[in-house]
């Protein structure tokens, strides 16, 4: 019998020892890690089975949130809103997911027609009323535009003030991505909203924003890279070195500008 290819049988994948950075050049924000000259090949693993199910929700969690954060900021979704609903509310998630997507057709069409992008994530209430939703946009919309397109019962919509002097829209979105990443964040780690496979947030299509990936041999150089791309120095650097509790690989966040 040949010997079988050792290559097989080993779960391991060879690679270049270094740094890799993530870039999102239109929310001014990345992320990257060290890796090792060997990684493992991740084995398949059913949904809902992991080993550790609460880290896996926590690391799940985090993902949505910077992708949801970084969304916004990259289409400078500034102003926030809320659509609740009247009467005694409502509890069918399928049914809010159908009502948010009539809501942004019709409030496009409203507008003119364009594309418009938006992000929205549901919630339930704390009473017994049932869901409501936060939402994102990045125009002015007259307050009796968002109420014709929602007829299910009330809305509120503002743009964010009370920031510090020097602020600026990409300001205002990052801290709008920021609200709605929170209500993310707790639709993964409350066991009785998590639901498999349910869509914990959504978004507009044709309006992700584009990544750059740079690979370096440390820390400094894919922030150099990614500092050169952007023609500006970091404002704010957080190192997992400076978590006490930090499991993984060493990490490194970044984010440009104001």
């Amino acid at each position: 019998m040949a010997p079988q290819d050792p290559s097989y049988l080993a779960p391991l994948t060879r690679l270049d020892a270094g740094w890799s950075f993530t870039l999102v050049p239109a929310a001014a924000e990345g992320g990257g890690s060290f890796r090792a000259s060997v990684r493992r090949v991740p084995e398949y693993v059913a949904r809902g089975e992991a080993a550790d199910p609460d880290r896996a929700a926590s690391e799940a969690a985090r993902r949505a949130r910077t992708r949801l954060r970084r969304y916004c900021a990259a289409n400078v979704l500034n102003r926030l809103g809320t659509l609740t609903y009247r009467g005694d509310g409502n509890r069918d998630e399928a049914l809010i997911r159908e009502h948010l997507g009539q809501f942004f057709r019709d409030l496009r069409g409203r507008l003119g027609g364009n594309p418009l992008p938006y992000a929205w994530v549901p919630e339930w209430h704390n009473t017994d009323h049932g869901l409501h939703a936060h939402f994102a946009v990045g125009r002015f919309i007259k307050r009796g535009t968002i109420e014709a397109a929602w007829p299910h019962g009330f809305v509120s919509i503002k743009l964010l003030s009370n920031l510090p002097v020097g602020s600026t829209s990409l300001t205002e979105a990052r801290i709008a991505g920021g609200y709605l990443a929170k209500y993310v964040s707790k639709s993964f780690g409350d066991s009785v909203v998590r639901e498999l496979g349910a869509h914990r947030y959504d978004v507009a299509e044709g309006f992700q924003p584009a990544e750059i990936r740079f690979t370096g041999t440390s820390r400094g150089d894919v922030l150099n890279q990614a500092s050169e791309h952007l023609h500006a120095a970091p404002a704010v650097i957080w190192d997992s070195s400076e978590s006490a509790d930090w499991q993984g690989p060493q990490t490194v966040w970044a984010q440009w500008g104001r």
